[in-house]
């Protein structure tokens, strides 16, 4: 399904995330929001600087998983990789037929389809290597973005 790139002429949509209180679920739910979709989500143990972080964004979440937390019913539900079945929110997505999707996804659509994009991994020296990239590119006049996901 090919989507419009153009982030101003989309639709605005309500994700779920399950799972937001992990590093790169709340930066997705807050690069979400900053493109005007609707954000709400799920987890457990949520701690800062998530917590405060997704606060911050006026991004509100439920404590726990339950399937009373996809209500009103989101477009779309971002299931985090730490979620599995047997989980009673993934759970009542399947029985709903809701659509989901997986945060990599989500990216891909939202935020690279129809853009040129490079990617940069390593043990060392990602930050710099990253920065050094931008630098080049806004050098050379063009308008670089920045996504940064850390992963333990």
């Amino acid at each position: 399904m090919a989507r419009n790139p153009d982030q101003r002429t989309k639709k605005p949509l309500h994700y779920h995330l399950i799972g937001i209180g992990g590093t790169a679920m709340a930066s997705l739910a807050g690069l979400l929001k900053a493109a005007g979709h609707t954000v709400t989500g799920s987890d457990e143990n949520v701690y800062p600087p998530m917590s405060t972080g997704l606060q911050e964004m006026g991004i509100a979440y439920s404590e726990g998983y339950r399937a009373e937390n996809l209500e009103p019913r989101p477009d779309i539900v971002v299931v985090g990789n730490v979620v599995s079945r047997g989980n009673p929110e993934l759970e009542e997505v399947l029985i709903r037929k809701l659509r989901y999707t997986s945060a990599a996804a989500t990216i891909k659509e939202e935020f690279i389809w129809g853009h040129h994009s490079l990617a940069v991994a390593g043990t060392h020296g990602k930050t710099t290597t990253t920065s050094l990239l931008a630098w080049a590119m806004e050098s050379a006049g063009l308008n670089p973005s920045l996504l940064e996901l850390f992963r333990d």
